[in-house]
């Protein structure tokens, strides 16, 4: 039966996502299980955000606590992958998440973890509605699982305080993504379950782009993320986005 809500706004939550994503929640925190590629990938991105903010924000990225007094939310947060980082880092952070189980998953973690961190199964149309907004907003592979790429974009745009910073994560619409995201991590390598990526919702960079100069967001840097086959270690790579990549956007 797939996990519902009858409370969330669903106009972006895709249910079947939600449906595909609760059923792995017991392995959110497994180095080893179903989510092993995001936990391979998360140094980087955790750095990546807070050198871009500190840079944005006139912050020192070597300070323990860089984000301190920063309110920063994370969309589609999951287990708390980067929400737990980023509280570290010292910002206020605000995660929600469509599925239940997630959240339940991601305050226990936290919780055991001696980490204050605002988890909400919700969706951004109903927090939006709360009239909030954030300094930082993040939404970090979770725009290639929604159902209303455009709406989705806006809203998040609007959760984001005027000269407050977007940072994005998502997979580029190209041959070498179905090769390796999908062939590759699903089937050959089965780092995830088959289906849990549709190629057809990826987006090329020059569209998330577009959606965000439609939502008065200037886009400031775009980076790739590509993997070493040997290592499996994770690096930015500014000349190769055909896979993963990274997005960087202010509020005007």
């Amino acid at each position: 039966m797939k996990e519902k809500n009858a409370n969330i706004n669903t106009g972006t939550v895709d249910a079947d996502e939600i449906e595909r994503f609760t059923r792995m929640a017991g392995e959110w925190w497994d180095l080893q299980g179903k989510f092993k590629p995001l936990h391979q990938i998360n140094p980087l991105r955790i750095g990546f955000i807070r050198d871009r903010a500190c840079a944005h924000l006139g912050r020192n990225p070597n300070d323990p606590h860089p984000l301190s007094g920063l309110n920063l939310l994370d969309i589609g947060c999951g287990g708390g992958l980067i929400a737990e980082p980023m509280c570290r880092l010292g910002a206020h952070v605000t995660a929600i998440d469509a599925g239940e189980k997630n959240i339940k998953v991601a305050r226990l973690h936290a919780e055991q973890s001696g980490l204050t961190i605002d988890y909400r199964a919700t969706s951004a149309e109903d927090l939006l509605l709360t009239g909030a907004q954030y300094d930082i907003v993040l939404a970090l592979e979770i725009v290639e699982h929604v159902a209303d790429i455009a709406q989705f974009v806006e809203v998040s745009s609007k959760l984001l305080k005027p000269g407050g910073l977007m940072v994005w994560a998502t997979l580029n619409r190209t041959a070498k993504s179905f090769a390796f995201a999908i062939i590759g991590a699903e089937y050959i390598l089965r780092w995830l379950p088959r289906g849990t990526h549709d190629w057809h919702k990826f987006l090329k960079p020059s569209e998330l782009c577009a959606h965000l100069r439609n939502c008065g967001i200037e886009v400031t840097e775009m980076t790739g993320m590509t993997m070493n086959p040997l290592t499996f270690s994770w690096q930015l790579s500014p000349q190769d986005l055909a896979v993963n990549y990274l997005l960087v956007g202010k509020k005007q």
